[in-house]
């Protein structure tokens, strides 16, 4: 048997703060709450459910005392599934994103935002119908 990506740790100063706009980003639910560590996701995993096939990781956030300091090496990428990518990016800022610029350059066709505590991500193109 292989290994399976189950989780993706991100390390911040507010786990509950960045869990609840992650949930909102992405429609997840607090799966595990604490102070030191939440943990969100679109389901609950079980132990049979892994081990029988590739399934969405959920993501934990844990507190860590030093801030975040440069670019990410790893981030996520989102695409908007019911509305296009400039009224997404609109309903990001909402919740506290904010665009920010990791050279990526004019003409292209994703937007790079930072969620509240500056991990940047990226909206992709829509994936609405019609849109």
């Amino acid at each position: 048997m292989t290994s399976r990506f189950t989780e993706l740790v991100v390390h911040c100063q507010d786990p509950g703060r960045l869990a609840a706009f992650w949930c909102a980003v992405l429609d997840f639910e607090v799966i595990d709450p604490g102070d030191d560590k939440v943990e969100i996701g679109s389901w609950v995993p079980t132990v049979e459910d892994v081990r029988a096939r590739q399934a969405p990781p959920t993501i934990v956030f844990i507190r860590v005392a030093e801030p975040k300091e440069g670019q990410n090496r790893l981030h996520l990428d989102v695409s908007p599934i019911d509305r296009s990518t400039d009224d997404e990016v609109v309903r990001l800022l909402a919740l506290g994103a904010v665009r920010t610029d990791v050279g990526q350059g004019p003409g292209r066709s994703w937007e790079v935002m930072a969620d509240p505590e500056g991990n940047e991500f990226c909206v992709l193109r829509t994936l609405a119908p019609g849109r």
